[in-house]
């Protein structure tokens, strides 16, 4: 099987702008195309994790990734998704946040010599002229079919602004920056996406002539309708300072039953023949494979070594032994304590268990927390220095697991 039906078969492919022309480019090692990461916060996360793993794929297959970060595009903000603006970022922080992608991005792709390279749109977008752009590019762009793109649409009822307006542009502008230097032939991206990519293809067109293909990945979607990577702590961050293994393995080794072979199919790298049998497994089959999913996964992010602990760590916790070596884990030093002490709510709060005093509450009301394997039935329980020292493991529920220390 080709690359490109590969994808088709994992459920990878949203949208093509020339699909007979992008198969024969895939599949033949001829894309040199480029993905946009937009340096948001300081780790990439699960809402990135499809388009890494596509780029390692195709780049697998003989194709040349350009990665693009988006430190000329983050001053701005992508409005695609969005209800409100996105917070304005220092430069500073916009070149912190590009430094830490890479070394991320170095466990997926191959960077070098005739392999993937990364550039940065703050090279070209930053020292740009605006009557040179106006007069340049500007003139490529209609108004009308802007304002009917999915991008805009869901910021106009709250007001777009004319900063969030450029973001289109700006998009494009670098497709085509990346075709006249790069010799960029391609854009993937996110099926929200879509508007901008077209954007860079028509703006290729008509200042070169030449032809530039566009296509997107399906977005990372449970089976309610909702994004996937999400905790009741934010999000499912690729960084082990900001998610750590364990959490990582437990988010993948907990996701619905009817989510879990997308999962598989779209993230792993098991050979498609595989997974085409798995989905003929017993449906008593359904823990082993979501232990493959996130055994997998977390393998492909933070390395075997990892996998196993966390793997084994999860097997103690639920087959009862009580191992916390590799749980999550949550420092508390002594200004977190009052008269020696802390409340369980506070404590479920300081170790990110619940969002809020409120749910705290709740959760204890209903049954819900236990710590060191008794359940709390008390909303004034508090637990002493000496406790916390000797170490407090906590549960949330059948699944969720976190432990307290004194520093």
């Amino acid at each position: 099987m080709n690359i490109f039906e590969e994808l088709q078969a994992r459920g990878l492919i949203a949208q093509v702008t020339d699909n007979e022309e992008i198969k024969e480019l895939v599949n033949n090692g001829g894309a040199r195309f480029y993905i946009g990461f937009d340096p948001t916060a300081d780790s990439l996360h699960v809402g990135h994790f499809m388009a890494l793993c596509l780029m390692k794929r195709l780049q697998l297959a003989g194709n040349k990734p350009v990665v693009l970060v988006g430190g000329g595009t983050g001053y701005i903000g992508d409005p695609s998704g969005r209800t409100d603006m996105r917070s304005m970022m220092t430069p500073e922080i916009i070149q912190h946040n590009c430094d830490c992608f890479k070394k991320q991005m170095e466990k997926f792709i191959t960077f070098g010599d005739n392999a993937a390279i990364m550039v940065n749109n703050a090279d070209w977008l930053l020292g740009l002229n605006y009557i040179e752009l106006l007069r340049e590019v500007g003139a490529c762009f209609s108004v009308n079919n802007m304002l009917r793109a999915e991008c805009y649409k869901q910021r106009m009822e709250k007001g777009l602004s004319f900063l969030e307006f450029n973001y289109m542009i700006m998009q494009a502008y670098d497709f085509y920056h990346l075709h006249k230097y790069y010799n960029c032939n391609m854009q993937f991206g996110g099926d929200d996406q879509w508007s901008n990519m077209l954007a860079g293809t028509e703006l290729i067109r008509k200042k070169t002539g030449d032809d530039a293909y566009a296509m997107t990945i399906t977005l990372l979607m449970n089976s309610e309708g909702k994004k996937m990577g999400k905790t009741a702590k934010g999000a499912v961050w690729l960084d082990p300072n900001k998610t750590s293994p364990f959490e990582f393995y437990q988010y993948w080794r907990n996701v619905d039953d009817a989510d879990v072979m997308k999962c598989i199919k779209m993230l792993t790298f098991i050979p498609i023949e595989e997974i085409f049998e798995m989905e003929k497994w017993e449906d008593n089959r359904i823990n082993e494979k979501k232990e493959i999913l996130a055994y997998e996964l977390t393998a492909l992010v933070h390395g075997n070594e990892e996998a196993d602990k966390a793997k084994a760590a999860a097997y103690a916790l639920f087959s009862g032994n009580g191992d916390s070596d590799n749980m999550p884990t949550t420092e508390l030093t002594e200004t977190d304590l009052q008269d020696g002490t802390i409340g369980i709510i506070n404590l479920l709060v300081k170790c990110g268990m619940t969002a809020s005093n409120g749910e705290a509450k709740r959760l204890i009301q209903q049954g819900g927390i236990s710590v060191n394997d008794e359940t709390v039935s008390e909303l004034n329980k508090t637990f002493t220095k000496e406790e916390l020292i000797s170490g407090l493991k906590i549960r949330k529920g059948k699944k969720h697991f976190h432990k307290a220390i004194m520093a």
